[in-house]
């Protein structure tokens, strides 16, 4: 099993905002074939080091997560991401 995490700083911060942006997000559960596991949490503690939200994701294989990169879904979720994100987003992936 492969685990993608990618974290997010957006660009407004309101609650509503990080809730529309996590629901786009949890849009993609049963969407996706390789997806085996998505989810979708909100910073509680709103640090200066804190992210806004986390994606947590599992895949068969590296494979599978290329599958998902290129899938539309995933690419119309990116271009939401895109408008929204304050800079970069960071990841880590790793065999679980």
């Amino acid at each position: 099993m492969l685990t993608h995490i990618v974290l997010f700083k957006l660009k407004d911060r309101q609650p509503e905002s990080v809730e529309a942006t996590a629901a786009v997000l949890r849009n993609m559960e049963g969407k996706i074939d390789v997806l085996r596991h998505i989810e979708v949490g909100i910073d509680v503690l709103h640090l200066d080091r804190s992210y806004d939200i986390a994606l947590i994701t599992k895949f068969d294989s590296v494979e599978d997560l290329q599958v998902y990169a290129d899938h539309p879904v995933h690419v119309e979720v990116l271009a939401h991401m895109k408008q929204v994100l304050d800079g970069t987003s960071v990841c880590v992936d790793f065999v679980s």
